[in-house]
């Protein structure tokens, strides 16, 4: 019994130290190809997050969308201001208006201004220099800001007043100085236009240089104008008379405006320097103005 015992604990020590470990081959140069792919264990390093995503270069970006949104617009009054647009200027982003009645007003415009024909709302490109527009506008500090501005619903009718610089009656055309136009404007007639004077109807001859005309027309599309009817209000050395009531009287440059309370049309009106000034003579009033038609007024 101890014989065998001794026995397999030799046996055991032969299997623990009878091999000496073998000298390692000298290493060989192995290229990257013909590595052997190692089995990736748990723990091993990972690859991070790319520090910039990859954009599509299918995928276009509208460079407005980068752009903070606008304040909404100040709840103020609004002010209305009529004129004519005599500057539309796109690159600071505002519009000049010539204001009835004389001076000028500038305001600012941005994609929140609403532009409305009628009551169809288009687009600030449907703005024409000359036109006679509206302003719905609002002060916001000491900038004056277009809050809306509002066009003529029949926009391919149109009036314009003022005094006869050219008649051309073998080419049938009229130009006129309109006194709120900063230009001015050529109009086509032809043998379907009216002719009138006061209450009655009269032939084309009718018309001289220097001559006050209403003026009704329509526009063809191509740049040309054609008068549906021409009012001749006053001509050079005729004497007028007009009554009504005075809507506005700068006695500084001797000028009166009335509403005339027989055809209910606006008329500018003159005064003579050599009369004495009235105290009674007010926005208001009612009076009767005689006058006499000279120097295109």
């Amino acid at each position: 019994m101890l014989i065998r015992v001794a026995i397999l604990l030799a046996l055991f020590a032969g299997v623990g130290f009878s091999q000496a470990p073998k000298d390692p081959a000298p290493a060989e140069l192995v290229s990257p190809a013909s590595a052997p792919t190692e089995a990736i264990q748990p723990g091993a390093i990972e690859p991070g997050e790319p520090a910039i995503s990859e954009i599509d270069s299918g995928i276009s970006i509208d460079p407005a969308s980068l752009l903070p949104d606008l304040p909404a617009v100040p709840r103020k009054n609004a002010t209305l201001v009529g004129g004519t647009l005599e500057k539309l200027d796109r690159v600071r982003d505002r519009i000049t208006l010539r204001v009835f009645g004389g001076g000028r007003t500038t305001a600012l415009i941005d994609p929140r201004t609403r532009v409305f024909r009628g009551t169809k709302e288009v687009t600030i490109a449907d703005l024409r220099e000359g036109q006679r527009i509206y302003l719905d506008t609002i002060l916001d500090g000491s900038t004056v800001f277009a809050k809306n501005i509002r066009l003529d619903a029949t926009a391919a009718l149109g009036e314009s007043r003022g005094v006869i610089v050219k008649y051309q009656v073998n080419q049938g055309e009229l130009t006129i100085r309109d006194g709120i136009a900063p230009f001015p404007i050529t109009v086509r007639f032809s043998s379907s236009t009216q002719f009138e004077q006061g209450d009655r109807m009269v032939p084309a001859s009718s018309l001289v240089p220097g001559s006050l005309v209403d003026v009704t027309f329509t526009s063809e599309g191509n740049g040309h104008d054609t008068a549906q009817k021409i009012s001749i209000l006053a001509v050079p050395g005729t004497g007028y008379v007009f009554s009504g009531q005075v809507v506005h009287i700068d006695l500084r440059t001797g000028l009166l405006v009335l509403n005339s309370s027989t055809d209910h049309k606006t008329y500018e009106i003159y005064l003579d320097p050599s009369l004495p000034p009235d105290d009674n003579l007010q926005p208001g009033s009612t009076v009767t103005a005689v006058t006499n038609f000279q120097d295109s007024r």
